[in-house]
């Protein structure tokens, strides 16, 4: 059974940091694009970043470039988002979800085939 297990959320004040781990099983780990959404109180789901594992690139909404770094480890069959200088509306349940990779940039959300459960990140003012 394929499985994604995000951990790594909780509480932390306006300018702090998180590092959220999403736990990979079940599939041919470099064979997949991965990807980080989140759903923030009153807005829809939006992308992001995501890390495409045929060329090794990744990819940020603009929002967060440079704040926030996606990366992984292949030894462990995990993906990393590493967030920097949080802000409270970076509060949100973050997840991440795979699917095949055949794209240089980030699928949108209704490509992913899997998806994990979700993290919630809060960030206090």
């Amino acid at each position: 059974e394929v499985q994604l297990v995000e951990s790594g959320g909780g509480l932390v004040q306006a300018g702090g940091s998180l590092r959220l781990s999403c736990a990979v099983s079940g599939l041919t780990f470099d064979d997949y694009v991965y990807g980080w959404f989140r759903q923030a109180p009153g807005k829809e789901r939006e992308g992001v970043s995501c890390i495409i594992t045929n060329n090794g690139r990744t990819h940020y909404r603009p929002s967060m470039e440079g704040r926030f770094t996606i990366s992984s480890d292949n030894a462990k069959n995990t993906v990393f988002l590493q967030m920097n200088s949080l802000m409270p509306e970076d509060t949100a349940v973050y997840y991440c979800a795979a699917v095949y990779n055949a794209y240089n940039g980030c699928p949108p959300a209704d490509y992913y085939d899997y998806w994990g459960q979700g993290t919630q990140v809060t960030v206090s003012s």
